[in-house]
């Protein structure tokens, strides 16, 4: 692969690909599919850019995060790669311009989110333009049964029919074999079509370690121990916002320079605490796991949880996100016992019960008349008008627009009315069986916290990988 070498090196400015980079890329250029599950941090992208360099036409990705599409983006651009991106961010007219540059052949890379796929007018450009790739980015989104479940990446085989089945990669950091194999399925894909090439979750500038508390005064002496330990910037993850505000306000008071980020916030304020923690001044970032996917920051010295995640596979996405310059960094997890029922009340949340999908559908089918789309915030009052807390209106949302009764409008992030609920559709062994894969996984990560041998191989049992991956 010369010309593919000349790549990498002349646009890229790297001397050498990894054995799997490499081995992918061959299949994508003899136009054999793939799935590729690699850590965070170590690569997965060239898999599909340099490919794209090298085939006729225009190479289509399908990313989770406007954020995180346009840093690609910029970053691209910057190496000269004619890249473009097509989200809501965009003024009708330009959005207009990009798609007359789509049809006369101005990009290599065109990233979009899931979500465009539901507009007439892009379904229609991008029908008249030859598509040799497409790449899946976070492909874990695609499973149901995932911890970052997104509707709209359900139906990429649609879409991969809608450009005439290309040449697919899907990329993520994790991925079961139970994930893998929903990825598959949602692409009309079979394992023989679509085999994995799987590095392993090995990152040995990673120290993982484990420490149980019992109380939050614990929480806080561990935490100021990691901050004190490694200077720079560095992520403490929370389950609940108001645990968060709290934590916060106390390092504030000891002195530290503190920023928060969680689901709850405005958007401008989201952006400017992005682009603070994106900058060079170190900084403690108290988030949600609201904040991070996407997040390409080399620096980032430590991560910490402060309250023990759902699952193994948030826990490993949300340490992967330290050292990507591969340099040494930390990661603790601060184990209180009681942290257990905040995750059991978010499963129960996770999976809301017909009488409370009914309730929502009801609602947005009786506002179908309405001029204004009714957004998240105003069904939460109707449906919850007491209990801000519960978070079941989140995961309703997300249930109703797998089944079709509504769509996230994209320009103005609110939902459309599009058909009834049918109530066959509803079914409560499904929920159950979900709710059991869930608390499964949970009681995974209890078993992670309690092992005692080495934990980066449990992390290599539990995606499928060996003590050799």
């Amino acid at each position: 692969m010369i010309g593919v070498e000349n790549i990498l090196k002349s646009i890229f400015a790297l001397p050498s690909f990894y054995p799997v980079q490499e081995q992918v890329i061959g299949r994508l250029l003899a136009r054999g599919h793939a799935l590729v599950v690699m850590p965070t941090g170590s690569g997965k992208s060239l898999c599909y850019q340099v490919p794209a360099l090298c085939l006729p036409g225009t190479t289509l990705v399908l990313s989770p995060l406007i954020a995180l599409m346009e840093d690609q983006v910029a970053a691209l651009r910057k190496r000269g790669v004619a890249a473009a991106f097509i989200n809501s961010t965009l003024s009708s007219e330009e959005r207009q311009r990009r798609y007359r540059a789509l049809a006369d052949g101005a990009w290599k890379i065109l990233y979009v989110t899931p979500e465009r796929f539901r507009k007439e007018d892009f379904r229609e450009a991008i029908g008249r333009v030859h598509i040799p790739l497409l790449a899946v980015d976070e492909a874990h989104c695609i499973s149901r049964w995932g911890h970052d479940f997104r509707p709209d990446y359900g139906r990429v085989g649609e879409f991969r029919r809608l450009l005439g089945s290309p040449t697919t990669v899907a990329l993520t950091a994790t991925a079961t074999p139970e994930v893998q194999q929903d990825i598959r399925q949602a692409l009309g894909l079979s394992e023989p079509e679509m085999p994995l090439f799987f590095t392993g979750i090995e990152r040995p500038n990673l120290c993982l370690n484990v420490e149980q508390v019992w109380q939050e005064s614990q929480k806080l002496a561990g935490i100021g121990r990691v901050i004190a330990s490694n200077p720079g910037t560095g992520i403490v993850y929370f389950a609940r916002i108001r645990d968060l505000d709290r934590v916060a306000s106390a390092l504030r008071e000891r002195g530290h320079p503190v920023r928060i980020y969680h689901g709850d916030l405005p958007r401008e304020a989201k952006k400017t605490v992005y682009e603070e923690f994106m900058g060079s001044c170190p900084l403690i970032l108290c988030a949600t796991n609201a904040f991070g996917m996407g997040v390409d920051k080399p620096d980032i010295r430590y991560v910490v949880h402060a309250q023990v995640p759902g699952s193994v596979e948030a826990y490993y996405q949300e340490v992967g996100r330290a050292g990507r310059d591969g340099l040494p960094s930390e990661c603790l997890l601060l184990y209180d016992m009681d942290d257990l029922a905040v995750q059991q009340e978010y499963i129960e949340w996770m999976n809301p019960d017909r009488e409370f999908l009914v309730r929502a559908a009801d609602f947005f089918e009786a506002q179908r008349e309405r001029p204004d789309l009714w957004d998240l915030e105003g069904l939460r009052a109707h449906l919850l008008p007491k209990d801000r807390g519960d978070q079941r209106v989140e995961y309703a949302v997300r249930e109703l627009e797998r089944l079709g009764v509504i769509a996230l409008t994209p320009e103005y992030g609110r939902f459309q009315f599009l058909s009834p609920l049918e109530s066959d559709r509803v079914r409560e062994e499904e929920r159950q069986d979900k709710r059991r894969r869930d608390l499964g996984r949970l009681q995974k990560m209890v078993e992670f916290v309690h092992s005692t041998g080495d934990r980066k191989e449990f992390l290599r049992r539990y995606f499928g990988g060996n003590s050799d991956s």
